[in-house]
């Protein structure tokens, strides 16, 4: 895609360029399809106990909460190379927002589990924002870009877990009943994201330059095809490694804020809100380490190219299977906090640093190598949901044989390899955009 107008910096006070207002739509739309998609997790000892849920039908739940966005991501990636992402993302706000609502009608557990899987399609969301963020930034800031935006959408997994329980508190001040508490609580998120999708319609443009038609036609993006891409970007075996690999992190990310509350409530009998306080806390760590992976990513591309982007994914996959061994071994609370939060910092690193590689693997088909690889996450979320919900098996064995499969995922990264013209063509787009960046700057000057 050798879009104009690409922004080759991030100024988080600009609102008035369309790069800097898609790159803020973009995260709150994901922050909060990512906190409505979370925001029963806080809730489920409260849930489990009103609607006599067994462990394996919990499990089932968490399992159900991020299957559907296997398949919606690789639909997002799709549906963003056909219609672009401004649509893409308003309607997924619009009608997402409709079973976040809707939970309330739950009365048992075979329709709490129908509507936890319809929510899920809203996980979603992170393709769509990926792909905005990717045309919208040039090659020397994309993986920042990608990943503040992304990390900044994911923190609501930390802010749901202790905002979700003060919703349920208030509501049950107010004479609500924890019957109708929870209900009610869910319904706030669902409100908002609603609005948020007519203000991404109205606020935002699919690329710098326009419309995604009008760059077509200018001949700057591809034209559409029946397969948007996806055959091509399906037949690269990088795209399946990163499949992998970010089954391995953010496949764990959505793991952990799945079984974090239950955990600490089940194994440290911490009560519903001091757990989801210390749940948050491995979620609120996306305010800085996502970003931190792509920042990271970005220098290293500077000084090694796009192999060093790899380099480091490999390293920060390598680190999160080892902290993730130490945390499942952990019996004391200070001790299994802190190396949780060590764990967190190398899943949302490692979450960033793989989007910082994304947008160079083929940026014919960018948005099926986003929608590809991010289905690997929930891909990673279900696989890991079997081992919680299995009856001989403890939730910190669970953790130690993720530890272990994450520790030997790192090998992947050996896969991922970038040809010369690959990293020749990213280091001239790079040059060329400072160029007309500096070019421009002293024709304003005089």
């Amino acid at each position: 895609m050798n879009l104009p107008n690409k922004a080759t910096s991030i100024r988080l006070t600009d609102l008035s360029s369309p790069p800097m207002r898609a790159f803020h739509m973009a995260w709150l739309a994901f922050f909060l399809c990512f906190f409505s998609w979370f925001g029963v997790a806080p809730l489920m000892a409260v849930i489990r106990d009103e609607l006599h849920l067994t462990k394996a039908q919990t499990g089932n739940s968490i399992i159900a909460s991020v299957a559907l966005a296997v398949f919606g991501r690789m639909i997002m990636g799709w549906l963003c190379d056909r219609i672009g992402p401004r649509k893409a993302h308003s309607w997924l706000l619009m009608l997402g927002s409709l079973p976040v609502m809707g939970i309330g009608l739950s009365h048992d557990y075979a329709t709490f589990l129908i509507f936890r899987l319809t929510i899920g399609i809203i996980g979603s969301s992170f393709v769509v924002t990926q792909y905005h963020t990717s045309v919208m930034f040039a090659p020397n800031v994309v993986g920042t870009a990608n990943a503040a935006a992304a990390g900044w959408g994911n923190l609501s997994g930390g802010v749901t877990q202790f905002v979700m329980p003060l919703l349920f508190s208030a509501f049950l001040s107010l004479g609500a009943g924890a019957w109708w508490g929870w209900r009610m609580a869910m319904f706030v998120p669902g409100v908002a994201m609603f609005l948020c999708g007519i203000a991404y319609r109205m606020l935002t443009q699919d690329t710098p330059a326009g419309s995604l038609e009008e760059a077509r036609a200018r001949g700057e993006i591809a034209p559409r095809t029946r397969s948007g891409g996806f055959k091509e970007a399906a037949a690269d075996p990088r795209v399946w490694a990163l499949f992998v690999i970010y089954a391995s992190c953010f496949g764990m990310e959505l793991t952990v804020d799945n079984i974090a509350a239950l955990y600490f409530s089940d194994y440290f009998h911490l009560a519903l809100t001091a757990a989801g306080f210390v749940a948050a806390s491995f979620g609120m760590m996306n305010l800085f380490a996502r970003a931190l992976g792509g920042i990271v990513s970005d220098r290293c591309n500077e000084r090694w190219g796009l192999q060093g982007r790899v380099t480091l994914l490999g390293c920060t996959i390598l680190g999160e299977g080892l902290a993730l061994i130490l945390f499942s071994r952990m019996r004391v609370l200070p001790l299994a906090i802190g190396s949780m939060m060590l764990t967190g910092l190398f899943v949302k690193m490692s979450n960033g640093a793989t989007y910082s590689v994304v947008p160079f693997v083929n940026k014919r088909a960018l948005g099926a190598v986003a929608g590809i690889v991010g289905a690997g996450g929930n891909v990673g979320a279900v696989l890991a949901g079997f081992l919680f919900k299995t009856a001989s098996l403890t939730w910190p064995g669970a953790l130690l044989i993720l530890g272990i499969t994450v520790t030997a995922v790192s090998t992947l990264t050996l896969a991922v390899r970038f040809s010369e013209t690959d990293e020749r063509s990213a280091r001239e787009e790079i040059e060329a955009r400072m160029a007309g960046l500096v070019a421009a700057t002293a024709a304003a000057g005089d």
